[in-house]
Protein backbone atom coordinates (compact mmCIF):
# COMPACT_ATOMS: atom_id res chain seq x y z
CA UNK A 1 0.00 0.00 0.00
CA UNK A 2 1.34 3.41 -0.98
CA UNK A 3 0.61 5.84 1.86
CA UNK A 4 2.41 8.98 0.70
CA UNK A 5 4.23 10.34 -2.33
CA UNK A 6 6.98 12.94 -2.04
CA UNK A 7 8.23 14.07 -5.42
CA UNK A 8 8.04 16.52 -8.30
CA UNK A 9 4.68 17.63 -9.65
CA UNK A 10 5.02 17.10 -13.40
CA UNK A 11 1.45 17.43 -14.69
CA UNK A 12 -2.06 18.39 -13.62
CA UNK A 13 -5.52 18.18 -15.16
CA UNK A 14 -8.93 19.06 -13.68
CA UNK A 15 -9.32 15.58 -12.15
CA UNK A 16 -5.78 14.37 -11.43
CA UNK A 17 -2.14 15.19 -10.83
CA UNK A 18 1.05 13.31 -11.71
CA UNK A 19 3.82 13.10 -9.12
CA UNK A 20 7.25 11.85 -10.19
CA UNK A 21 9.10 9.81 -7.57
CA UNK A 22 12.33 8.02 -8.39
CA UNK A 23 11.76 8.43 -12.12
CA UNK A 24 8.23 7.00 -11.98
CA UNK A 25 5.21 9.22 -12.61
CA UNK A 26 2.25 8.34 -10.38
CA UNK A 27 -1.16 9.48 -11.59
CA UNK A 28 -3.32 10.47 -8.63
CA UNK A 29 -7.01 11.20 -8.90
CA UNK A 30 -7.57 14.35 -6.87
CA UNK A 31 -10.18 16.73 -5.57
CA UNK A 32 -10.33 20.35 -6.67
CA UNK A 33 -9.34 21.36 -3.14
CA UNK A 34 -6.17 19.27 -3.36
CA UNK A 35 -5.36 20.48 -6.87
CA UNK A 36 -5.65 24.09 -5.69
CA UNK A 37 -3.28 23.33 -2.80
CA UNK A 38 -0.54 21.89 -5.03
CA UNK A 39 2.48 24.01 -5.99
CA UNK A 40 3.40 24.96 -9.55
CA UNK A 41 4.37 22.20 -11.99
CA UNK A 42 8.06 21.38 -11.56
CA UNK A 43 8.08 21.94 -7.80
CA UNK A 44 8.30 19.30 -5.08
CA UNK A 45 5.11 18.33 -3.29
CA UNK A 46 3.67 15.73 -0.91
CA UNK A 47 0.33 13.95 -1.32
CA UNK A 48 -1.26 11.29 0.86
CA UNK A 49 -2.69 8.42 -1.14
CA UNK A 50 -5.41 5.83 -1.07
CA UNK A 51 -5.35 2.93 -3.52
CA UNK A 52 -8.50 1.91 -5.39
CA UNK A 53 -8.51 -1.71 -6.52
CA UNK A 54 -11.18 -2.73 -9.03
CA UNK A 55 -11.54 -5.68 -11.36
CA UNK A 56 -10.46 -3.64 -14.37
CA UNK A 57 -8.04 -1.10 -12.84
CA UNK A 58 -5.84 -0.07 -9.94
CA UNK A 59 -5.78 3.68 -9.29
CA UNK A 60 -4.36 6.07 -6.73
CA UNK A 61 -6.23 8.94 -5.15
CA UNK A 62 -4.04 11.77 -3.88
CA UNK A 63 -4.91 14.19 -1.07
CA UNK A 64 -3.23 17.32 0.23
CA UNK A 65 -3.93 16.39 3.86
CA UNK A 66 -4.49 13.27 5.93
CA UNK A 67 -7.81 14.79 7.05
CA UNK A 68 -9.05 14.84 3.47
CA UNK A 69 -7.82 11.28 2.91
CA UNK A 70 -9.54 10.05 6.08
CA UNK A 71 -12.75 11.84 5.14
CA UNK A 72 -12.66 10.23 1.69
CA UNK A 73 -12.29 6.79 3.25
CA UNK A 74 -15.24 7.42 5.56
CA UNK A 75 -17.41 8.72 2.71
CA UNK A 76 -16.66 5.79 0.44
CA UNK A 77 -17.53 3.38 3.25
CA UNK A 78 -21.14 4.51 2.79
CA UNK A 79 -23.21 2.29 0.50
CA UNK A 80 -23.79 4.04 -2.81
CA UNK A 81 -20.80 6.38 -2.44
CA UNK A 82 -18.03 5.40 -4.81
CA UNK A 83 -14.69 7.07 -5.43
CA UNK A 84 -16.17 9.45 -8.02
CA UNK A 85 -18.82 10.76 -5.63
CA UNK A 86 -16.36 10.90 -2.73
CA UNK A 87 -13.95 13.01 -4.77
CA UNK A 88 -16.82 15.21 -5.97
CA UNK A 89 -17.96 15.88 -2.41
CA UNK A 90 -14.44 16.82 -1.32
CA UNK A 91 -14.06 19.05 -4.36
CA UNK A 92 -16.95 21.20 -3.10
CA UNK A 93 -16.64 20.78 0.67
CA UNK A 94 -13.62 20.69 2.97
CA UNK A 95 -13.22 17.76 5.38
CA UNK A 96 -14.21 20.15 8.18
CA UNK A 97 -17.45 21.06 6.39
CA UNK A 98 -18.30 17.40 5.74
CA UNK A 99 -17.60 16.49 9.35
CA UNK A 100 -19.69 19.38 10.64
CA UNK A 101 -22.60 18.54 8.32
CA UNK A 102 -22.64 14.95 9.59
CA UNK A 103 -22.29 16.01 13.21
CA UNK A 104 -25.23 18.44 12.90
CA UNK A 105 -27.31 16.15 10.69
CA UNK A 106 -27.44 18.86 8.01
CA UNK A 107 -27.84 17.45 4.49
CA UNK A 108 -27.96 20.80 2.67
CA UNK A 109 -24.18 21.17 2.14
CA UNK A 110 -24.01 17.66 0.66
CA UNK A 111 -26.87 18.26 -1.77
CA UNK A 112 -24.90 21.14 -3.30
CA UNK A 113 -22.57 18.54 -4.80
CA UNK A 114 -23.40 17.35 -8.30
CA UNK A 115 -24.55 13.74 -8.24
CA UNK A 116 -25.62 13.85 -4.59
CA UNK A 117 -29.37 13.98 -4.23
CA UNK A 118 -31.32 14.29 -1.00
CA UNK A 119 -31.71 10.51 -0.62
CA UNK A 120 -27.97 9.87 -0.89
CA UNK A 121 -27.18 12.82 1.38
CA UNK A 122 -29.50 11.43 4.04
CA UNK A 123 -27.89 8.00 3.70
CA UNK A 124 -24.43 9.54 4.20
CA UNK A 125 -25.62 11.29 7.35
CA UNK A 126 -27.30 8.17 8.72
CA UNK A 127 -24.45 5.74 8.08
CA UNK A 128 -21.71 8.07 9.31
CA UNK A 129 -23.75 8.96 12.39
CA UNK A 130 -23.96 5.24 13.11
CA UNK A 131 -20.17 4.97 12.80
CA UNK A 132 -19.78 7.81 15.29
CA UNK A 133 -22.13 6.07 17.73
CA UNK A 134 -20.12 2.85 17.43
CA UNK A 135 -17.04 4.83 18.44
CA UNK A 136 -18.93 6.05 21.51
CA UNK A 137 -18.66 9.71 20.53
CA UNK A 138 -22.24 10.51 21.53
CA UNK A 139 -21.68 9.22 25.06
CA UNK A 140 -19.74 11.08 27.77
CA UNK A 141 -16.18 9.89 28.16
CA UNK A 142 -15.51 8.01 31.38
CA UNK A 143 -12.57 10.02 32.64
CA UNK A 144 -11.86 7.44 35.34
CA UNK A 145 -10.86 5.04 32.59
CA UNK A 146 -8.77 7.47 30.55
CA UNK A 147 -5.09 8.29 31.10
CA UNK A 148 -4.28 10.97 33.66
CA UNK A 149 -2.93 13.22 30.92
CA UNK A 150 -6.27 13.19 29.12
CA UNK A 151 -8.80 15.96 29.68
CA UNK A 152 -12.49 15.53 30.41
CA UNK A 153 -15.10 15.63 27.67
CA UNK A 154 -15.88 19.29 26.86
CA UNK A 155 -19.30 20.76 26.23
CA UNK A 156 -20.75 23.17 23.67
CA UNK A 157 -18.79 23.84 20.50
CA UNK A 158 -15.83 21.75 21.62
CA UNK A 159 -18.09 18.76 22.12
CA UNK A 160 -19.58 19.22 18.64
CA UNK A 161 -16.07 19.44 17.22
CA UNK A 162 -15.13 16.14 18.89
CA UNK A 163 -18.12 14.47 17.28
CA UNK A 164 -17.34 16.02 13.91
CA UNK A 165 -13.71 14.90 14.05
CA UNK A 166 -14.92 11.34 14.52
CA UNK A 167 -16.16 11.55 10.93
CA UNK A 168 -12.51 12.02 9.95
CA UNK A 169 -11.49 8.94 11.92
CA UNK A 170 -10.19 10.57 15.13
CA UNK A 171 -11.22 9.23 18.54
CA UNK A 172 -11.89 11.58 21.48
CA UNK A 173 -8.72 10.36 23.20
CA UNK A 174 -6.70 11.43 20.15
CA UNK A 175 -8.14 14.93 19.75
CA UNK A 176 -8.90 16.13 23.28
CA UNK A 177 -5.26 16.83 24.24
CA UNK A 178 -4.96 19.12 21.20
CA UNK A 179 -8.11 21.04 22.16
CA UNK A 180 -7.14 22.09 25.66
CA UNK A 181 -5.86 25.53 24.58
CA UNK A 182 -8.55 26.25 21.97
CA UNK A 183 -11.20 28.88 22.71
CA UNK A 184 -14.49 27.02 23.09
CA UNK A 185 -16.39 30.09 21.89
CA UNK A 186 -14.92 29.81 18.40
CA UNK A 187 -17.14 28.43 15.61
CA UNK A 188 -17.13 24.63 15.46
CA UNK A 189 -15.52 24.60 12.00
CA UNK A 190 -12.69 26.82 13.27
CA UNK A 191 -12.11 24.53 16.26
CA UNK A 192 -11.93 21.55 13.90
CA UNK A 193 -9.42 23.33 11.64
CA UNK A 194 -7.21 24.41 14.56
CA UNK A 195 -7.27 20.89 16.02
CA UNK A 196 -6.28 19.34 12.71
CA UNK A 197 -3.43 21.84 12.31
CA UNK A 198 -2.20 21.00 15.82
CA UNK A 199 -2.32 17.28 15.04
CA UNK A 200 -0.47 17.86 11.77
CA UNK A 201 2.40 19.58 13.57
CA UNK A 202 3.15 16.46 15.61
Amino acid sequence: MIYRLNGKLIHTEPTFAVIECGGVGYKCLATMNTLRALPAVGETTVVYTHMLVREDAIELCGFATTAEMNCFKMLTSVSGVGAKVGLAILSVLTPEQVALAVSLGDSKPLTKVGGVGNKLAQRILLELKDKIKKLGITEPINTAQTPAAAISMPAGNLSQAVGALAVLGYSPEEVLPFMKDIDQNLPVETIISQTLRAIGRQ
